[in-house]
Formats: C-alpha cells, sequence, structure tokens
C-alpha cells in the first residue's frame, strides 16, 4: 500500500488529501511509489474522459456502425466532439476566472443540446461554398 498526499488536489477541501493506492508491484525500483501516485491520478483523468464519452455523449453503449471503418469513424467523432466540448468549457471558464475542472461536463452538454438545434447546419456543399467566398 503506498500512501501520499497531494497538495490542493480537490478544490474546497483541505490543503492536503490523503491517498492510498494499493498494488501487487512490490519492487521499489521497479514501481517507484511517487512514479506510481503520478501515473494513478493520469489514469484517473482518462478513467474520467471514457466515462464522459460512454455516458453523456453515447446515448447506446455501443456503436451503430456496422464496418471497422465506420467504427473507427463513429469513435474518433466522439473523441472529437468531447475534445471540443472541454475547449468550450476552458474558454468559458477562462472568461468567468474559474478552473475548468470546477465546471460540470454533464452540464455543458445538456446547454449544447439545448442550444445547437438553434444553430441550424451547414451543408458541406455551401461550407465550400463560403470557404471559397473568403478567399476569392
Amino acid at each position: 500500500m503506498i500512501e501520499y498526499e497531494l497538495k490542493g488536489a480537490a478544490r474546497g477541501q483541505e490543503p492536503a488529501t490523503t491517498y492510498r493506492l494499493l498494488t501487487n508491484l512490490l519492487d521499489p525500483m521497479q514501481a517507484p511509489a511517487a512514479e506510481l501516485a503520478a501515473l494513478y491520478h493520469r489514469r484517473w483523468k482518462i478513467e474520467q474522459a471514457l466515462d464522459e464519452i460512454k455516458t453523456h455523449l453515447n446515448d447506446s453503449t455501443t456503436l451503430r456502425s456496422k464496418t471497422p471503418e465506420l467504427v473507427r469513424q463513429e469513435f474518433y467523432a466522439l473523441l472529437i466532439a468531447h475534445a471540443a466540448i472541454r475547449r468550450l468549457m476552458t474558454m468559458a471558464a477562462q472568461q468567468t476566472s474559474q478552473a475548468a475542472e470546477d465546471l460540470s461536463f454533464t452540464a455543458a452538454v445538456n446547454v449544447l443540446r439545448r442550444r445547437l438545434p438553434a444553430t441550424g447546419a451547414i451543408p458541406p456543399c455551401a461550407a465550400q461554398s463560403l470557404a471559397c467566398q473568403r478567399l476569392g
């Protein structure tokens, strides 16, 4: 068991939070405690992102596509949508002098779902002609 503290890791809590990490890696030369602690928190961020994609962006637990190529395309689209929402959250946090991690991903998705239908869609051919107009 590795016990460690992170200073200011959780907002609104005490200055230092104590964590315990259980591992079966017993050789401290192969897996130093400080490195395992840092990697665990990086892994947790990845798990949170995957949860956001599976729970809030994809309404079902499976992808709808039927071919490997289309599954990859759908998966990449979910990753891009997640990154775009996180970027919008970061921009919103900067405008209000907040930390982006204090904002709710679920709330951001809900706001976008309510507001996006009002923006309309630009068909690919229109986007192409708009780009041509800007160049000309």
